[in-house]
């Protein structure tokens, strides 16, 4: 049986702010191959006034982030036909300035966001330091398989990432 995997993308902004959905499933279904043969996972990309709304609501800081993990908890009561792992909530602006001000493409670094937040979804996290190396190298081998540099060798914090 081959891999299954249902990617919804909302645009809440410009399309044009993002790269075309195609990339963004292609992204998501390369970082869910190695872990899981089916899921349905949804990215939302938004603009900063909405980032920064539920960045207070969910994880009570004040002001704009680039991306949120909204990890999915299924009730065992009821049945879903394949895992719901949750959303990933992308900044559109904040992401394609971190881009220009990190001087890498756009395309590699909203590659590398959907690659961590498809991560956080499926359960790591960067909380601890050895948390942090563990997720750190999964996303630079997925980089690498998707035809994109390490991104922490342009100085790339994983703690700007929440």
């Amino acid at each position: 049986m081959s891999a299954m995997y249902r990617i919804i993308i909302q645009h809440a902004t410009d399309k044009k702010l993002a790269p075309k959905s195609s990339r963004l499933r292609e992204w998501a279904r390369k970082t869910l191959g190695p872990h899981l043969d089916t899921a349905e996972v949804t990215i939302r990309i938004v603009d900063v006034q909405e980032i920064t709304h539920l960045n207070t609501t969910y994880r009570l800081k004040k002001g704009p982030t680039n991306i949120l993990s909204f990890p999915f908890i299924v009730p065992e009561h009821i049945p879903f036909d394949m895992p719901v792992l949750g959303d990933i909530v992308i900044c559109a602006e904040i992401v394609n300035k971190e881009a220009e001000e990190q001087k890498k493409s756009q395309e590699a670094h909203w590659a590398h966001l959907v690659v961590h937040g498809i991560l956080h979804l499926l359960g790591y996290d960067h909380e601890l330091s050895t948390d942090a190396e563990i997720m750190e190298a999964l996303e630079i081998k997925m980089l690498k398989l998707l035809h994109f540099d390490n991104p922490y060798d342009s100085g790339e914090d994983i703690k700007t990432y929440e």
